[in-house]
């Protein structure tokens, strides 16, 4: 179904599509909300690519090489062996059809196994059905609230933390 492999710097252009649409963005990370101009997105892609304290995968599909978004982990602590599992998928036509579960099921496997970390916790916005559910699949338990932690469409909404530990995986 899909496949994890390092993004590129000519994947740029993909994500200038996917941050103009305010559905794919909504609950992804606030920078992508403020992003406007293609030269912004292009400096925000070379950080992300240069970012050695985070694992940065494509989402490609299997058959095709389609690349549907990213994912990862940020903020790796090796000495607290811990990090913190993002996720965007930019193409609305995966939406829905179980990419967000096995991906994270993947870069869950790849924080446990290859970078030996004890714990990946996330933050998901509440209304975010889908991501939470994705997440739960995946083994992420809730364990904790942020209240009113996210201004969309001129209204707050909670974040819960989420988190997985490699004895529960």
């Amino acid at each position: 179904m899909i496949t994890l492999a390092p993004l590129q710097p000519e994947h740029v252009g993909h994500f200038y599509k996917w941050i103009k649409d305010p559905e794919v963005i909504e609950y992804s990370l606030s920078a992508f909300q403020t992003m406007t101009t293609e030269a912004q997105i292009d400096a925000w892609f070379a950080r992300t690519l240069r970012d050695e304290s985070s694992l940065n995968r494509g989402i490609f599909t299997t058959d095709t090489q389609e690349l549907l978004g990213y994912a990862g982990i940020s903020g790796i602590s090796r000495l607290n062996q811990s990090g913190e599992y993002f996720i965007f998928i930019g193409e609305k036509a995966h939406w829905g059809r179980g990419v967000g579960t096995e991906v994270t099921k993947q870069v869950l496997a790849l924080g446990f196994t290859e970078l030996h970390l004890n714990r990946i916790m996330l933050t998901v916005s509440e209304p975010n059905v889908g991501g939470v559910r994705a997440y739960q699949k995946a083994g992420f338990k809730v364990e904790g609230r942020l209240r009113e932690a996210c201004l969309r469409h001129g209204q707050f909404h909670d974040k819960l933390i989420m988190s997985v530990l490699k004895a529960e995986w």
